[in-house]
């Protein structure tokens, strides 16, 4: 699955932004180091070409654009769940007609409802059945503990990522705000690689400053997470938010290569299929977990190994999709590819001791 690495930001009224012409827009999107750019493309069933009531296409001359200076156009679409399956027909009409690179559901207020958990189902149910490998993401709020009436579960079973909207309006804690976000979705099932979209507008006489975006660009990239995201480039490049668009284009997203982080080393591990290289990364006493059985010690567990090579995931291709975490704890999600089956669902954590993994706990189901 293609996820994202980089700097992204949304947009919603493209003729606010480089007055909607797409090469002034692509130009801009590459100085600033973008790897991707998230267009409206529908509001509930309506489609929606760049600016509220125009009738004008803005949007496919700018994802033209992107992609010819090789950076991602995906689209995003605020949904209300009264019309599921008309909804989904229109994001799977918009992403087809623009050739889109993935796909993002804005679920806010309106998914709280009585009743919407079958409507969240429908429509993702319809959504995959029509576009199975493409990259889709859930766009709401950035706490999950103050809205449990979101159906969570029923949109995140069937997307790739999370893009929670860790916006600090109101307050100046950037860093901390996305560490809880994060640290919240850990908690719940199922866990999706999380890239967040952090603040670039005003509101009420509020907005952020220089530091609170560094922050919280700094504080994505000691988390591990893939990429971030700003919402919103329209009010970014307006002028009235001094040196915010500056630093975010100068903020140099994997710039400087970092040490192979030990979830890393463990995939390239699995994919060497050699017991003995995956047991060098354990302690000798680590503890080894499964919803099956516990086990412990270096000996057990690389024969749980030699039997997930030979008999379990036969000649498999393992491939990280995501992970997070600092300093003793990791948590990561993979897939596999193997003659013996295939798993989609790999959610794994990892405790360490200095750089060696003593805990591991293991959950995947083989499949088709």
């Amino acid at each position: 699955m293609n996820t994202l690495q980089g700097k992204g930001f949304y947009t919603w009224k493209l003729p606010r932004c480089e007055g909607g012409q797409p090469e002034a827009f692509a130009t801009a999107a590459k100085s600033a180091g973008l790897t991707h750019v998230l267009l409206k493309i529908a509001d509930g069933v309506t489609v929606y070409n760049g600016n509220w009531g125009d009738p004008k296409d803005y949007v496919t001359p700018i994802v033209q654009a992107l992609k010819a200076r090789g950076i991602q156009a995906w689209g995003w679409h605020y949904v209300y769940g009264n019309n599921p399956i008309g909804e989904a027909n229109r994001a799977i009409q918009r992403v087809q007609q623009l050739h889109l690179d993935g796909y993002v559901i804005d679920a806010e207020k309106e998914y709280k409802e009585p009743g919407k958990a079958d409507a969240a189902r429908e429509f993702m149910a319809h959504l995959r059945a029509a576009l199975p490998n493409l990259p889709v993401a859930l766009s709401s709020y950035r706490y999950p503990s103050y809205h449990p009436q979101l159906p969570w579960k029923e949109f995140l079973e069937k997307c790739d990522i999370n893009m929670p909207q860790v916006y600090w309006v109101q307050a100046h804690n950037a860093g901390d705000q996305l560490t809880r976000c994060v640290r919240e979705f850990h908690a719940m099932t199922p866990y999706r690689p999380i890239i967040p979209t952090g603040a670039a507008f005003r509101e009420s006489g509020w907005q952020p400053t220089v530091s609170e975006v560094m922050d919280f660009l700094q504080t994505a990239q000691s988390l591990n997470l893939s990429a971030a995201n700003f919402w919103e480039w329209g009010d970014a490049r307006s002028g009235s938010l001094p040196g915010v668009w500056e630093a975010i284009s100068a903020f140099p997203w994997g710039g400087v290569t970092a040490p192979q982080d030990i979830c890393e080393k463990y995939i390239a591990a699995l994919n060497r299929r050699d017991p003995n290289q995956v047991v060098e990364l354990y302690t000798s006493t680590a503890v080894h977990v499964t919803s099956a059985r516990t086990i412990q010690g270096t000996e057990k567990i690389r024969a749980w190994y030699t039997a997930l090579f030979t008999q379990l995931l036969p000649n498999a291709t393992f491939s990280l999709t995501g992970f997070s975490g600092t300093g003793s704890s990791r948590h990561f999600t993979w897939t596999a590819v193997s003659s013996g089956g295939n798993v989609h669902n790999g959610n794994d954590t990892f405790g360490l001791l200095g750089d060696k993994v003593a805990y591991h706990y293991s959950f995947f189901t083989i499949g088709s």
